[in-house]
């Protein structure tokens, strides 16, 4: 016994060293209900805590110790220790392994913290998992994920950190479910937007979603706590959407709505300039936007609204239009002030020359600024005297000065044209004389098109030589054969139309018809060479020189043979046909040897007859060469 005292008392010194750290230790508990001082239970669990510990050594120096028996002699008979097991078990809530519950802290070191959870024994948990809570403290309520209620060693195993995202995750959910608005710190800027934490989840927030006004400057957003609401939830790519806006938008729903209604059209008012687009600019109302569309900046032309306006400047805008259903605001700036054409000198009318500046150009023309914010239309057709009308880019450009005439002026709708070639004569008016009908001219080739070429007489003077008035002998399918564009050709005046403003123009008539002189030649029955340049369906194709060419048509293009005339070959032909109007010359091959035919039986024939009239006419008796001449004349004949 005095051993075994002896034992109790050195496990006694060594658990009262340990008792702190352990992280293992059971301990009894009673309920609070049990209305006993904190001392006496603290007291107890001291005591509970080193017959354990003795427990525990004695078992390591005997292993025939029974601890059950002696505790069971010395303090409680069976029945007793089994009711007050009962009761002590009726004490300890129900914990159920992966469940998250509240915990209290009861001891903090620099590397563990130790959670009251209220079971049969407390939990330690690592102090990394508290690192992001630097006010942590004995005392405090944290939650807890139980992941077991003992290990091998009887230790219970709880987690805070994933206790933290398990709830985090019920609470953006529910956020979500429910519309709450939750808190938030913005950590970072991220490509697209800002990372957010919430409930310690990092949340994407689309740099659209900030706020309802464009940002400039993200940066000073960062380390800064707001109210969110949750748009979107992913827990398969633990991906969580916040925003911001829709906060701001729903607060402003109320605050348009009011607006609204005390708008009118014609009211001006004063707002921020909020953004700056190529199309217009918005301004801040107050609580609502409003568009200034850029053609109500300003009564003159501009390029872009940052000519007329600079963010956040505060200006005066009038309203234009409004449409309360979608809660648009048309605004203007423009319209504060009075019209240019308000302006304009009274004693301004048609047939002034005045002078402006391009300030757009069209294909169809140009608009000219006389001043500012009074525009007058120069169209193409009045830049040149010319038929021929080109594009606008032609002649002016952005930027240039113009000196015009005024054409028309109508001060109601304010609408002006000019006219540039009114500033010089009409080079039509005397087109007759410098141009009498016969004259010849060298001529400047402008364009083509498909049935003739355009030319230029002069400066205004356009004129047209038709295809058919190219060549006397040539078959032109395209003028572009003939010649090419900024090419010069001599041409002789054909015809003047000086109403329609048209002058017509030919080229070959600079030469005699060779028409005339291959009648003679290429008459009907003439037969000459030629030799075979192209063969078709119909016919071939010959070349009888001087640029001529003449058709022979398939039932005439067959040789004494029987066989058909090949390409390159050169024969005799006989002119079937001529017409001077027409340019057309028919020929056959087939006629030459036609022709010999019917010469050798013309011939048979006449000697036929002299013999029969030579025999008739001696009236001789018969001999046997007479005979004989008769029988050869009678197979000639059959033959």
């Amino acid at each position: 016994m005095a051993e075994e005292s002896k034992n109790t008392k050195q496990v006694d010194e060594k658990t009262t060293k340990k008792e702190v750290k352990s992280s293992s230790v059971k301990k009894p508990r009673i309920n609070s209900s049990s209305k006993k001082s904190e001392a006496k239970n603290d007291e107890l669990k001291e005591k509970r805590s080193i017959t354990a510990t003795i427990k525990e050594e004695s078992s390591k120096t005997d292993d025939n110790f029974n601890w059950d028996e002696l505790t069971n002699n010395e303090i409680y008979s069976k029945d007793e220790r089994l009711d007050l097991e009962k009761t002590y078990t009726s004490t300890l809530p129900n914990v159920i392994a992966k469940q998250v519950i509240d915990g209290k802290v009861v001891m903090i070191t620099d590397r563990e913290v130790v959670v009251d959870i209220n079971f049969k024994s407390d939990g330690v948990i690592s102090f990394n998992e508290f690192k992001y809570n630097d006010d942590l403290k004995i005392g405090d309520i944290v939650e807890v994920l139980i992941e077991k209620q003992e290990d091998k060693t009887g230790q219970l195993i709880l987690s805070h950190r994933r206790a933290r995202v398990l709830r985090a995750w019920e609470k953006v959910n529910d956020a979500l479910a429910n519309d709450l608005v939750v808190n938030g710190k913005i950590k970072s800027r991220t490509k697209g937007g800002m990372i957010v934490d919430v409930f310690g989840i990092e949340c994407f927030l689309p740099g659209s979603q900030i706020d309802v006004k464009p940002i400039r400057d993200y940066d000073e957003y960062v380390g800064k706590e707001m109210e969110f609401k949750v748009v979107k939830v992913n827990e398969s790519f633990r991906n969580v959407v916040v925003s911001h806006k829709a906060l701001i938008e729903a607060d402003l729903a109320v605050q348009t709505k009011e607006i609204m209604s005390k708008l009118e059209k014609g009211q001006v008012l004063e707002g921020t300039v909020k953004n700056i687009t190529s199309y217009g600019v918005f301004v801040d109302l107050g609580g609502i936007d409003g568009l200034i569309h850029i053609t109500d900046l300003s009564w003159g032309r501009i390029s872009h609204p940052e000519e007329i306006v600079n963010l956040d400047e505060t200006i005066n805008v009038v309203i234009l239009d409004f449409d309360e259903g979608k809660s648009r605001i048309q605004l203007g700036l423009k319209q504060l002030g009075s019209h240019p054409w308000e302006a304009l000198d009274q004693n301004l009318k048609v047939g002034d020359v005045v002078d402006g500046k391009v300030v757009v150009v069209a294909d169809y023309g140009v608009f000219v600024e006389l001043q500012v914010g009074v525009e007058a239309l120069l169209h193409v057709s009045e830049m040149s005297w010319s038929t021929h009308l080109r594009s606008a880019n032609d002649f002016y450009s952005k930027g240039d000065t113009v000196k015009a005439q005024i054409l028309t002026l109508d001060r109601d709708t304010r609408k002006m044209s000019l006219g540039v070639k009114q500033m010089t004569p009409d080079p039509w008016a005397d087109i007759d004389k410098q141009f009498p009908i016969g004259s010849d001219h060298k001529v400047k080739v402008r364009n083509f098109t498909n049935f003739g070429i355009f030319v230029e007489l002069v400066e205004g003077v356009d004129g047209l030589i038709h295809i058919s008035d190219l060549s006397w002998t040539k078959k032109i399918k395209h003028p572009a054969e003939f010649t090419n564009v900024d090419a010069f050709l001599d041409v002789k005046v054909l015809d003047i139309d000086k109403d329609n403003r048209k002058i017509s123009l030919g080229h070959k008539q600079l030469t005699t018809n060779p028409w005339d002189s291959y009648e003679e030649k290429l008459g009907v029955n003439n037969i000459i060479e030629a030799e075979v340049i192209d063969i078709y369906d119909r016919g071939v194709l010959v070349d009888l020189g001087n640029a001529i060419e003449g058709f022979v048509p398939k039932r005439h293009a067959e040789k004494e043979d029987g066989s058909f005339i090949s390409k390159g070959e050169k024969l005799e032909f006989k002119v079937i046909e001529f017409s001077k109007e027409n340019k057309k010359i028919l020929l056959s091959h087939s006629a030459i040897y036609n022709d010999e035919l019917k010469k050798e039986i013309e011939k048979k024939k006449k000697s036929t007859k002299k013999i029969v009239k030579k025999i008739q006419t001696e009236q001789k008796q018969s001999t046997l060469g007479d005979l004989d001449e008769l029988s050869s004349l009678k197979n000639d004949l059959e033959n």
